[in-house]
C-alpha cells in the first residue's frame, strides 16, 4: 500500500469517517509491505500483510476483525465479454495530467499496469483484485468484504469489473467518485446508483459521468 493512500482510507464500520492509524513494520520505499492500519473511532485493527491491506478480516486476526472476504455475487461472472485495450480505456476514463488516483474493483485491477504506462503520475487502487495481480510501486491493494474502504469523492475515475459489477459495489464505487469524473462499468445494463449521467454503451460496457 502506498504509503500516501492512508489519509484517503475509512474504517468499513458503519460510523463517521476518521483518518486512520498507521503503524508501519516494513516498507519498500514509499509501499507499506507490513503493517497495522488503527481506525480511532471503533478501534478495529486491520493488518498490511505482503502490501495488501485487509479490511475482511479472518479469524486469525481476533477479536474486532471482520470476516471473510466477499466473493462475487450470484451470476455475476455470466457477462463474459473482455474489457478494452488500455489506451481505450484511458480515452473512456478521460484523464489527463499526473496525480491522484484511479479505482480499480474487482478483475479490472488486472489493466493497472497498462494504464499506468499510459498516465504516468496517477496512482491506481485495486479493490478485491484477482489472486494473480500483485501490489505494485503504481497499484495498492485492498481487500473488503461489502464497503469500499476509501473516504467519499476521492477518485479521478472508477472502473468496475465484470465480476462485482452488482449493484452494492456500483453504488460504493458512485460514493468514492468525483463529481464530474468518469465512470465506468463492465455490463452493459448494470443497476446503478442515481447520480450518474450515461455517456455511452458498447461493446459490454457502460460509460457515465458522475452529476
Amino acid at each position: 500500500m502506498h504509503i500516501e493512500l492512508t489519509e484517503m482510507l475509512r474504517c468499513p464500520e458503519s460510523h463517521r469517517e476518521d483518518v486512520m492509524v498507521l503503524s508501519t513494520g516494513e516498507m519498500v520505499g514509499r509501499m507499506v509491505r507490513f503493517g497495522i492500519l488503527g481506525c480511532p473511532v471503533c478501534r478495529n485493527e486491520y493488518l498490511i500483510t505482503n502490501g495488501i491491506v485487509d479490511f475482511a478480516g479472518s479469524e486469525e486476526q481476533g477479536a474486532g476483525s471482520r470476516t471473510a472476504p466477499v466473493t462475487p455475487a450470484p451470476g455475476s461472472m455470466s457477462f463474459r465479454a473482455p474489457l478494452p485495450a488500455p489506451v481505450e480505456l484511458q480515452a473512456l476514463l478521460e484523464l489527463s495530467g499526473p496525480g491522484g488516483f484511479v479505482v480499480l474493483v474487482g478483475d479490472a485491477a488486472r489493466h493497472a499496469v497498462g494504464l499506468a504506462n499510459l498516465m504516468a503520475g496517477i496512482h491506481f487502487i485495486g479493490i478485491n483484485a484477482p489472486a494473480d495481480v500483485a501490489e505494485l510501486p503504481v497499484l495498492s491493494l485492498l481487500r473488503t468484504k461489502a464497503v469500499i474502504p476509501l473516504r467519499q469523492s476521492i477518485a479521478r475515475g472508477v472502473v468496475v469489473g465484470r465480476d462485482l459489477a452488482t449493484s452494492s459495489w456500483l453504488v460504493e464505487a458512485h460514493r468514492i467518485l468525483l463529481r464530474g469524473r468518469r465512470f465506468v462499468a463492465q455490463h452493459e445494463t448494470p443497476e446503478l446508483p442515481i447520480g450518474l449521467e450515461k455517456l455511452a454503451v458498447a461493446k459490454g460496457l457502460w460509460v457515465g459521468e458522475k452529476k
